[in-house]
C-alpha cells in the first residue's frame, strides 16, 4: 500500500497491510475483525538505523601520489550517530545501500546493493609508531583516522583504471563522459564496483546512499551458545522480534476474529540522530497512520465526528517503544545502580527515568508487568540509570509528546551497545518475542481492568 494515498475503501476488518516511507521506515498492521472507529491501537515501535560510516556525497579522497603520497586509494566517509568508532578499526568492511540509476526507458530507479565482501578496511596504526601516551588514550580524529582504504593506486593503473595523477583526470573523463557536477567527484573504482554489482554501465549511475558494514556474520557464543554476537543488534533485534511477533499473532487461529483493535508495528529511521526527520519518530507518520486508518472505517455520514473518533482511538492506544537496554557489564558493574542492573537471558527490561528521557509511567509499567503475568512469562527486569551518569533516550517520549498516546520504553539487555559488533542473550530473543505476542493478545483485557488509567 502506498503511503501517500487515502485508505478509504481499501481496508477491511481482518486485513493485513504495510507501507514504507523513503524505504527506510516501515509500518505494518492488522485489523481486528471487531475493529470500529474509535477503538485502540496496540503499537510496537522501534528504529531501523544504527551508527555507521556513510560514504560522503563526493566519495573521492586523495589517492595515488597525490594528496598524501601513500599509494592507497581511499573513500571519504561521514560518521553517522554516536558509534564506538575505535571498534571499526581492523574490521572487514563491505558496502551497502541504495543506488539511483537511469533505466533503459530513461526513468530513474532505486536499486538496493550489498557488496558482502571485504572491499574496504580501516587499519590501526602499528604499536611501534605510537607513544605510550597515544596507546593509552587511543584518541581518534574522526576526519583523519577513520578513512577506509579501498585499493592500491598501482593496481588501479595495472587494470586500466588510471596510471598516475598526471593522466588521472583525463582517464576518468574519457571513462565517465562529460563532467556533470557529480561523476567527476566520485572514486571511479567505487562506481565500477557498483556497476558490476548491478550489471549496468557506470554512466547509468546517478547518485547513491551508501554505508559501510562489517561483513562478519552473526554467531552464537559462549560454552553453551548462550550469547548472540552480531552487528546492529541495536536495534534490528527489536525490529525482527516486533515483525515476527505481529506475523505470529495475526496468523494464530482465532486471534483476529476476537480482536477489536489495530495491531501495528512502526519501525522508524534516524533514531540515532534524534528522530527529527521526515522518516523519524518525530515526523507525522505515527499520528497520520492512526488518523487515516480510523477514517477508512468511518461512515460517510459521520465525517463530522472524525476528530472525536481520532481522540478516542488515541486515548485507548498504547505504544511499546522497544530499543535495546544496557545489561550489567561484569567488568564495569559499578556503572549500574545496584538495584537496577539487568542481566542477559533473564527477561526483557523496563526502562524508567523521572526526567522523561524514557516514556514509562507507573501505569504503563504496571500494564506490561500484568501482561507478562497473564501470559506466564518471565518477569520483566527494571533499569534506572545512576544519578551520576547521563541517560540516553529513544522514541517513546517523542511519540507520546506528538500524539498523546501512552507509552513504555523497554528492550532486551545487551553489551557493547554502539560497537561495530554487539552481544545479547540467546534466550532474550524468545523472551522478547513471547512478550510481544502476549502484548497483542492480552493488552485490551489488561487495559480495561485498570480504573482511571488516563
Amino acid at each position: 500500500m502506498e503511503s501517500d494515498v487515502s485508505y478509504k475503501n481499501q481496508l477491511i476488518q481482518g486485513g493485513k497491510y504495510y507501507f514504507t516511507k523513503n524505504k527506510s521506515t516501515l509500518v505494518a498492521f492488522t485489523v481486528g475483525q471487531n475493529f470500529q472507529p474509535g477503538n485502540g491501537f496496540k503499537i510496537i515501535g522501534g528504529h531501523t538505523d544504527s551508527p555507521n560510516l556513510k560514504i560522503k556525497p563526493r566519495s573521492k579522497k586523495g589517492s595515488g601520489t597525490g594528496s598524501n603520497g601513500t599509494g592507497c586509494i581511499q573513500l571519504a566517509v561521514e560518521c553517522y550517530g554516536g558509534g564506538l568508532w575505535n571498534t571499526w578499526f581492523d574490521r572487514d568492511l563491505g558496502i551497502s545501500g541504495r543506488v539511483f540509476v537511469r533505466g533503459e526507458d530513461g526513468k530513474i530507479e532505486q536499486k538496493l546493493v550489498k557488496i558482502d565482501r571485504a572491499v574496504v578496511r580501516i587499519p590501526n596504526l602499528a604499536i611501534h609508531l605510537q607513544t605510550a601516551k597515544e596507546r593509552e588514550a587511543f584518541k581518534i580524529n574522526k576526519e583523519d583516522h577513520l578513512v577506509p582504504i579501498l585499493s592500491m593506486a598501482v593496481q588501479k593503473a595495472l587494470t586500466g583504471g588510471g596510471d598516475g595523477d598526471a593522466n588521472e583526470e583525463k582517464k576518468e573523463s574519457s571513462t565517465h563522459g562529460e563532467k556533470d557536477g557529480w561523476t567527476e567527484y566520485q572514486e571511479p573504482i567505487l562506481l565500477q564496483m557498483l556497476a558490476a554489482e548491478l550489471d549496468m554501465d557506470t554512466g547509468n549511475i546517478l547518485d547513491f546512499e551508501l554505508n559501510l558494514f562489517d561483513v562478519q556474520k552473526a554467531s552464537l557464543g559462549g560454552v553453551y551458545s548462550e550469547f548472540v554476537h552480531s552487528a546492529r543488534l541495536d536495534n534490528l533485534a527489536s525490529c525482527f522480534m516486533a515483525v515476527e511477533g505481529l506475523v505470529e499473532y495475526s496468523s494464530k487461529e482465532g486471534a483476529l476474529e476476537s480482536d477489536e483493535d489495530i495491531s501495528l508495528v512502526a519501525l522508524f529511521d534516524h533514531e540515532e540522530i534524534g528522530s527529527d526527520s521526515a522518516t523519524g519518530a518525530g515526523s507525522p507518520i505515527m499520528g497520520e497512520a492512526v488518523e487515516r486508518i480510523c477514517s477508512a472505517f468511518e461512515d460517510k455520514d459521520e465525517t463530522h465526528n472524525h476528530v472525536c473518533t481520532y481522540s478516542r482511538s488515541i486515548a485507548k492506544s498504547f505504544v511499546l517503544s522497544v530499543d535495546q537496554a544496557h545489561a550489567i557489564h561484569p567488568n564495569y558493574a559499578g556503572k549500574h545502580e545496584k538495584g537496577h542492573a539487568p542481566k542477559m537471558n533473564d527477561g526483557m527490561v523496563i526502562k524508567r527515568n523521572s526526567n522523561q528521557r524514557y516514556a514509562t509511567t507507573g501505569v504503563t509499567g504496571l500494564i506490561v508487568r500484568e501482561i507478562a503475568r497473564k501470559a506466564g512469562l518471565k518477569p520483566v527486569q527494571e533499569f534506572v540509570v545512576r544519578n551520576d551518569c547521563g541517560c540516553g533516550s529513544t522514541i517513546g517520549p517523542i511519540i507520546s509528546s506528538t500524539t498523546g498516546m501512552r507509552a513504555i520504553d523497554m528492550g532486551c539487555p545487551q553489551l557493547s551497545m554502539h560497537s561495530i559488533r554487539e552481544t545479547m542473550g540467546t534466550s532474550d530473543f524468545t523472551n522478547g518475542l513471547d512478550l510481544f505476542k502476549a502484548f497483542f493478545q492480552h493488552f485490551r483485557e489488561i487495559d480495561d481492568s485498570i480504573a482511571d488509567k488516563n
